[in-house]
């Protein structure tokens, strides 16, 4: 199976102690965001776990324990956008992450690797043109370090209404001045552009829209071919293969303005306050009342070799 961790929070740059703890005691426990008290206890084991997938916008924390990735095939999605402080409070200077996604690209290989330039939003300073500008500069920097440079345009979610009421959609015109720009600046620096969950119309102009985090990606990260069930959790318009997620929203210290995963400021670092590095949850530990039950969990690798026709 796969495990993911990012869709909720970002494990690699704000609980890499805890992370690597739980990879030693080989398994984890996680609340359902919709049932607290419902617990499902996941194992950490390399012969069910076939890949564990991170997003993340800073994995440097995370690096000195690579060791103990080893026995996992692996998937990294960073996000880099140019955005500064007044939109992403607390990420790191860019060259920075930069630095270490090419540090990660040499460890776990370029096809385990992918640059997410996204939420894509415009406003008086971020305009199309420089956004065009700024995707070029950093697309040189990572050439060679990945193949493939996921995009997206914000998406107005209530959180996100409230966090950042100044955003605006992206019209359909923007949407293809800048994916038309990206697919010739990828094609100069190799990388395949990836609309994520965006109109198939994008398609015309040379992006890839079949999904980014697909079975086919993770297959090439991997180097070997999986038999998957159904997909359990999907919007309609997204192609990605979503299973066991292990973060926890409200809990993502980054306190990015357009984040989908966080409420407010406050509720954040509330939790953060109760994380134990120590515990078998990532923010606090068992509670009364907790029914904890075991995932059905399987290795999906195909044990049949495939000849490609």
């Amino acid at each position: 199976m796969i495990i993911q961790t990012g869709q909720r929070t970002d494990i690699p740059a704000f609980y890499s102690d805890w992370f690597a703890n739980r990879l030693r005691e080989g398994f984890v426990l996680v609340r359902n965001p919709y049932n607290p008290q419902s617990v499902t206890r996941y194992e950490l084991n390399p012969d069910v776990v076939d890949m564990i997938g991170f997003c993340s916008k800073n994995p440097a924390p995370i690096l000195r324990y690579m060791d103990l990735l080893k026995p996992f095939g692996q998937y990294w999605f960073l996000s880099i956008t140019p955005y500064g402080k007044d939109i992403e409070p607390r990420v790191p200077d860019k060259n920075f992450v930069m630095d270490s996604f090419c540090r990660l690209s040499e460890i776990a290989g370029v096809n385990s690797m992918g640059w997410r330039y996204d939420p894509i939003l415009l406003n008086e300073n971020w305009t199309v043109e420089r956004h065009i500008e700024a995707f070029g500069r950093m697309a040189e920097r990572l050439s060679g370090a990945t193949h493939t440079a996921v995009i997206s345009f914000i998406d107005l979610y209530e959180k996100v209404k409230r966090n950042f009421p100044e955003a605006r959609t992206v019209s359909m015109d923007e949407q293809i001045r800048i994916t038309a720009a990206f697919v010739e600046i990828g094609r100069q620096y190799g990388m395949t552009i990836k609309p994520c969950a965006e109109s198939k119309a994008l398609e015309s102009l040379g992006a890839d829209c079949s999904g980014c985090m697909t079975v086919k990606t993770f297959e090439a990260a991997i180097g070997q071919n999986l038999i998957t069930p159904p997909n359990p959790m999907n919007r309609k318009e997204c192609a990605c293969y979503i299973t066991g997620d292990i973060g926890a929203y409200n809990t993502c210290g980054h306190l990015c303005r357009y984040c989908y995963a966080n409420a407010d400021k406050e509720t954040v670092l509330r939790n953060m306050r109760m994380h134990d590095p120590k515990s078998p949850f990532l923010i606090g530990n068992s509670l009364p009342g907790d029914v904890v039950h075991k995932a059905k969990q399987l290795s999906w690798i195909d044990p049949q070799m495939r000849l490609e026709i």
